[in-house]
């Protein structure tokens, strides 16, 4: 049922958002799509804001950004670290017809996890925010999740979607968003297979485990050529 739904909804994604996204860079961890250090400023940090938003389609001056804010909302509308520590990592509401996007930095330590937030909420904004889908739809989070693969910025959410980190007290793991790690293979495996791309040069930025299940989608893909066939995969016919 996940791998159905995974290719259905990139179906979806594609009359969205069209074949042209499909052309643009696919976006990954290093100094030519973010070559600054992590953020310590919030002047730095609506910088990373200003650009995943402009490879995701989403201007700056549609945004309201808060960081660090207090107040709460309903789990099942928030993002989260889950592990030792859980809480809202971030959040996206409608407020007076402007999308306000809500991050909370203490929870986001790294620059993958920083940038996999960002990217999510920002998702969220090209499909509530433009209309695109219900805010009560039932897997909204979920596809809010493959929007990021669609539009580029799969790499980081893939990879954050599971992390290990150590501290003096030892190891710790989070996971962050909705799709499992597994998921993220195949939705990958799925998104470089309609680019045209069947065996990606930017595979080697994914971790371990999502590297593996994307690698074994695309040999499930290429077993089954006909598994989607109104995607026409030429990247297999030769």
């Amino acid at each position: 049922m996940e791998r159905l739904w995974v290719e259905e909804m990139l179906g979806w994604c594609a009359t969205q958002f069209g074949a042209r996204t499909l052309r643009t860079p696919v976006i990954v961890p290093t100094s030519d799509f973010f070559p600054d250090a992590y953020p310590r400023t919030a002047q730095q940090v609506l910088s990373v804001v200003e650009r995943v938003g402009g490879y995701m389609g989403v201007g700056l001056d549609r945004l309201v950004v808060e960081l660090d804010s207090a107040w709460a909302v309903p789990p099942e509308q928030a993002m989260f670290l889950e592990g030792a520590a859980r809480g809202e990592a971030g959040h996206y509401r409608l407020e007076h017809g402007r999308a306000v996007v809500s991050l909370e930095l203490a929870r986001l330590r790294s620059p993958i996890t920083l940038v996999a937030t960002v990217a999510h909420e920002l998702a969220h904004e090209r499909l509530l925010g433009e209309r695109r889908i219900a805010p009560d739809r039932h897997d909204g989070e979920q596809l809010t999740d493959l929007t990021t693969v669609y539009l580029g910025l799969g790499v980081f959410n893939a990879n954050a979607a599971f992390q290990f980190s150590q501290n003096s007290r030892g190891w710790r793991s989070q996971r962050l968003g909705y799709l499992s790690q597994p998921m993220y293979g195949y939705a990958l495996a799925c998104w470089t297979v309609m680019r045209g791309d069947p065996e990606p040069a930017w595979a080697h930025h994914l971790d371990t485990n999502p590297r593996v299940y994307m690698k074994q989608s695309l040999r499930y893909l290429r077993a089954n050529p006909d598994a989607l066939p109104e995607w026409r995969f030429a990247a297999f016919e030769s």
